[in-house]
């Protein structure tokens, strides 16, 4: 009887897929571009715009996938993440943004990317979001590092930056570096001019020429910036108050200030090694954030620098939650963000 009851729902659950009344079930044909609600129902927007917010004494901790990096956006007082979903060789353009609380709750579960990889292209604009890891906000768009590529060993990885209106969510424009197979953080300009780390390699056999600093100018046009030492696996990038870039390397402690000319123009040391993700203050202070040995380390302008955290599982690429005065640090493979109030 078990087994009849099993086989009678398959069956009933086929008919009702069958004659469409499966409510989950993507529309097919060409749909207008959409980002998701918040939490509550519908979750898809609805045509007549009709949306009931989730009860506001429910909490949602999660959303949050392989996420590299994150974003503060000033607008919405939100923090922005984009997740990384699945590698290339698993499923093509399955990543995600979502929009997160200042208690880490779950705001808004997928806005960029609610739809399936097979509806996507569907879309006007389509939609393509593979392996997001770096990411920024600046005027008014949010800007990722991404990659094509990667679906088997003959299929040659490329980076792409590209960037989505913060204001509806759709695609606005994209930058392909076919010279490099992946960047890792970036950092927007307000003349739009893009700097991304491209990590290389490191291990026994180091090759210096991959560690590299590239610069994207707004027409597109792509060079690299910084090559080999004093980088020795560069990862995190941020802008000071001067307008220099500072990078942070995996391969030791070091934080290295360029001027905009690429001239070095300081060397500071972060307590820990492996470094990851990089915050810099308007008062000077820098927070870098170790991947490989958990801690954050603070450096005040003219001072040593000192751990304010450690034992952090794989803290990655950081940002400032001004909302709420606080780090905010994805934390890779745990799919979980970490926070550190500043107060």
């Amino acid at each position: 009887m078990k087994g009849f009851t099993l086989a009678f729902r398959s069956t009933a659950l086929a008919i009702a897929i069958g004659a469409g009344l499966v409510t989950a079930q993507q529309p097919q044909g060409p749909q207008p571009f959409s980002v998701g609600n918040r939490l509550g129902l519908p979750i898809n927007p609805a045509a007549d715009g009709a949306f009931n917010p989730m009860s506001s004494n429910v909490k949602v901790y999660g959303a949050i996938y392989s996420a590299e990096s994150c974003s503060y956006d000033p607008v919405r007082n939100l923090i922005v993440v984009p997740n990384r979903s699945v590698g290339q060789d698993v499923q093509t353009n399955n990543g995600w943004v979502s929009f997160i609380n200042h208690d880490g709750s779950v705001h808004t579960a997928r806005w960029i990317g609610i739809q399936n990889a097979g509806a996507r292209a569907n879309m006007t604009p389509p939609l393509i979001l593979n392996e997001p890891s770096g990411s920024d906000i600046a005027n008014g768009m949010f800007y990722v590092s991404d990659r094509d590529g990667g679906t088997s060993p003959n299929d040659p990885l490329v980076a792409v930056i590209r960037w989505f209106n913060m204001t509806t969510g759709a695609p606005a424009g994209e930058v392909r570096v076919p010279r490099s197979t992946g960047f890792n953080d970036i950092e927007v300009a307000d003349d739009g001019t893009i700097y991304a780390t491209n990590t290389g390699t490191g291990g026994q056999t180091p090759d210096p020429t991959s560690w590299q600093v590239w610069k994207i100018t707004r027409d597109g046009t792509a060079s690299i910036f910084i090559q080999g030492a004093p980088l020795r696996q560069p990862n995190g990038i941020a802008f000071d108050q001067q307008g220099n870039i500072v990078v942070i390397n995996i391969g030791n402690n070091e934080v290295l200030t360029f001027s905009p000319a690429g001239q070095l123009i300081r060397t500071e040391t972060a307590v820990q090694a492996g470094n990851d993700g990089l915050v810099i203050l308007s008062d000077g202070t820098k927070y870098v954030s170790s991947v490989q040995n958990g801690g954050v380390s603070r450096i005040r302008p003219g001072r040593p620098a000192e751990l304010i955290a450690q034992n952090i599982p794989n803290p990655a690429s950081m940002c400032y939650d001004a909302g709420a005065n606080q780090l905010v640090i994805p934390m890779n493979a745990n799919n979980a963000l970490a926070f550190i109030s500043l107060n």
